[in-house]
């Protein structure tokens, strides 16, 4: 795959993808999710809020080089943030962005 959208797009066909803010919050304080992901134009007060949660329960954050635009057109859903809840999802996410 030559970009991480492709990936994402998997993820969510399979189910393991938790898109927006209210739930993306959720999934991390029930420690469903194994990594945050932050779109390039996600707005800074909902950046640090994701921030503090993340921190608290100890999930890594990371901020991808794509807008709120491209993340739509690969999941079908606009969003800032999402969270992958499969622990092999989320290695091979974090494995592709750090190719880069």
């Amino acid at each position: 795959m030559a970009d991480i959208t492709g990936l994402l797009s998997m993820c969510r066909k399979a189910g393991r993808l938790v898109l927006g803010m209210d739930e993306v919050k959720t999934s991390c304080l029930r420690h469903e999710a194994k990594c945050v992901l932050t779109a390039s134009d996600f707005s800074d007060n909902s950046l640090r809020e994701i921030e503090r949660i993340c921190a608290r329960v100890k999930i890594p954050m990371i901020k991808i080089q794509k807008t709120m635009d491209d993340i739509s057109a690969s999941v079908g859903k606009r969003c800032g943030v999402m969270s992958v809840t499969d622990r092999g999802f989320a290695d091979a996410v974090t494995k592709k962005l750090s190719e880069k």
